[in-house]
């Protein structure tokens, strides 16, 4: 199966809740200047509304995937509580 090399490294949001072992779930991913959607599986099931890191690609739109928390996010708080 062909790779979607484009996608390993973006971000998204989960659409439908992924179920680890069990099962995949739905994802919308930031890729090619737009939005798409995939298949996604993880290690640990994951809520519909989580954020998430792109790991791999598994061909034919069906990606892996980890939960992701924006490590700039932590120093956007830090810098207001500063000011």
């Amino acid at each position: 199966m062909p790779q979607d090399e484009a996608v390993v490294g973006c971000t998204g949001k989960v659409l439908i809740g992924t179920r680890g072992a069990a099962g995949p779930g739905e994802v919308l991913v930031r890729v090619r200047g737009g939005s798409e959607t995939f298949l996604a599986w993880s290690e640990d099931p994951l809520p519909a509304g989580a954020t998430v890191l792109v790991i791999e690609s598994r061909g034919c739109r069906e990606v892996g995937v980890i939960e992701w928390v924006d490590p700039l996010d932590a120093l956007g708080a830090d810098a207001a509580g500063a000011g």
